[in-house]
Formats: C-alpha cells, structure tokens, sequence
C-alpha cells in the first residue's frame, strides 16, 4: 500500500496537503471536527474546500484514526490491521452496508492507521444502552447477511491475514475458552450488584463452556462481523436505511453468531422475545438472496440460540481488561443482563452441552 505523505496522528494531521494526496485532487482547506471518540479510535468529520471544484467527490468525509490513549492504542493494534484488511480486501466483495472507503493506510507495525470514509449525517449511532425497536432491528437482521452469504463456506477466508483473531487450531480455541472463564471472573468481580445473581450464575456457567461451543459449529462458517451490536450501526432517520461501522473484530465463525450478538445485547428482553422468530425469518430469507443454498430456516434457528453466547464473550473480553468508565459499567452491565436472560429462555447452555456430548 502507497503512503502518500505521513500518516496522521491527530487532527491537526488532517491537513489540505494529506487529503489532497489521499483523494488525488487538490484541496485548499480543510476543518476537522470531533465527533466521537471511542475506546478503539478517534472520528472526526473533516469539511474540505478543494481548489477547482470537488469534481464528483464530497465536500464532507469522516476521518478515523487511532485512539489518542497510548495504552488502549497498543491492546488494538489487531483491530487497526483488521479494519483496513477489510476496506482493502473484503468491502467490494460483500453487499453489507457500509460507508464508502475513499483511502485506507497503515504503518507496517500498524501502530498508525487511517480511514477516510463518507460521512453518513445525517445518520446517528445506535445507541446501546437505550436498545433499538423493531424497525431497526430487521434493518440490521437483514443488513449482515450481506456479509455472510457472499463468504459463507468459502475456505480462502479461513486463512485470510486481516482477521483479528484466528481459531483454526483447537489449542487456539482451548486458550479462548481459558481467557473466556478468567474474563467472566473479573467482569463479576467489578461489576459486583450491577449484575444479577441469576445473571452472575448464567454468566459464569456460559463463559466455562466456551471451548467447546467453539468446536461445534456445525459445518458452517463464514467471515463475521464480531461486535454487531447498536453502537456500531448508523441509522438514517428516515428509517429505512442503515451502514455497519468498525471492522475491527472481523473473524470467521458460525454466521448466526452476529445476528445472536445483535439481539441479546440491543434489544430488552421482552421485545426480543416477541419478535426473534421473525427476525431470524428476515435474516433467514436475506441469506437465500445471496445464493446461500442448502441451509433451512430451523437450522437458521437452532443456530441463533447457539450463538448467543457471542454475546456473552465479546462483551466479557471487552470489559475485563478494559479501563471502566462510569457509562462503559452501565453499558456492559445492560448488555450482559439481556444476553444473560435470552440464554436462559432460549436454553442455549444445554444445547452446547448436547450437541458437544456433555
């Protein structure tokens, strides 16, 4: 990949002389502003001025770069490489929607990295703890099967450089399983009453049958997304249109393992209990548009009650060795107290154990 000039470290980096290098056409100005900052990047939206004319390209972008914290910066470094292997590798390749990718870099060590992305506005973020209604929730059941059914069963992604995490090898899954228990420790541990004896119970019980709920998938995998969850989805207002953001999880695994993720951690219990079946009818039916053949809407079914415990470990792994924060206490407690009820009702749990023999 050609670096046109430094890779920016911060805003101010940003500069009329990087985009125009970036976007190939002279740019007279450019201002940067903040619009969010999150534990594993920072986004601004860059306004640009360009010498004759913007010729096509638009006059507003969404510039990603990586997180200003030093420390959290290090832990993601994987994540860097995984989102631009995605924009570089895998993007035309899918139909998900997602926002256009005008330029992605990377240092070698990947310590630096940027995104230049079509700013969506006037979308908005999900937002996670407040959960997401219907409506929204068959936009993003049917949106992944955009990246699921053009990969699914296609043994070149198996070995693809730009996942976060390969678990080929059974020792890779046992010591997933072994994070898997320590993490839940540590997240009931900080976590203390914010969480349930029940949900401390389930949690705990889920998180020590990860290992062989990883060695099960039934013959069926494709690339997924990792963390499908609301604060990663831009929702236009006129309700009809959303765009999948941040690749940094991006793996291979059980494909209904995202839509789980999505429903037991962006919905309340009782919405999600009321409308499940149909959307796993949606996600279901998205997927025979891609050309998925051969797979039935019971499996479909008895694949989503198996992946919930998606929810459970990426929300774990993110939290035990995190810095907490005030919100990011409240988020996961939110998440994990709706993850932890839909596997109770769905009886996920005894389903790994019967299905690995246990």
């Amino acid at each position: 990949m050609t670096v046109p000039v430094p890779i920016p470290r911060y805003p101010d980096d940003v500069t009329a002389q990087w985009l125009g290098s970036a976007l190939g056409r002279e740019v007279a100005a450019a201002e940067v502003t903040a619009v969010g900052t999150g534990q594993t990047g920072a986004t601004y939206r860059v306004a640009v001025r360009y010498v004759s004319g913007p010729g096509g390209l638009p006059e507003t972008f969404i510039v990603k770069l990586p997180a200003g914290d030093d420390t959290v910066r290090d832990r993601v470094i994987p994540g860097y490489r995984s989102e631009c292997a995605f924009y570089d590798a895998v993007a035309d390749r899918v139909s998900v929607p997602i926002p256009q990718c005008f330029h992605c870099t990377i240092s070698e060590d990947a310590a630096e990295y940027a995104l230049l992305l079509t700013d969506q506005a006037p979308a908005v973020q999900g937002d996670q703890i407040a959960g997401c209604g219907e409506e929204q929730a068959r936009l993003a059941a049917a949106a992944i099967a955009g990246l699921h059914g053009p990969t699914w069963g296609r043994r070149e992604w198996l070995s693809f450089p730009g996942l976060a995490m390969s678990l080929l090898e059974d020792d890779a899954k046992k010591g997933l399983g072994d994070v898997a228990v320590m993490s839940a420790d540590i997240t009931v541990d900080k976590l203390g009453d914010k969480l349930s004896p029940a949900d401390r119970a389930t949690f705990v019980e889920a998180m020590g049958l990860v290992t062989p709920w990883l060695h099960n998938d039934f013959g069926r995998f494709s690339l997924i997304h990792g963390d499908y969850r609301l604060d990663n989805m831009l929702f236009h207002p006129d309700g009809k249109r959303m765009w999948v953001v941040d690749w940094q999880t991006l793996g291979v695994g059980l494909p209904a393992r995202d839509l789980s993720y999505f429903a037991a951690t962006s919905l309340e219990p009782g919405l999600r209990a009321r409308i499940e079946k149909d959307l796993v009818a949606v996600y279901h039916r998205a997927l025979l548009d891609t050309g998925v053949e051969g797979y039935d809407e019971q499996s479909c079914w008895q694949d989503y009650r198996y992946g919930m415990v998606q929810a459970l470990l990426i929300s774990g792994l993110g939290f035990a060795f995190a810095v907490g924060t005030d919100r990011g206490d409240d988020m996961v407690a939110t998440m994990l107290r709706r993850s932890c009820q839909a596997i109770r009702e769905l009886d996920t749990v005894a389903l790994i154990r019967d299905v690995a023999g246990l």
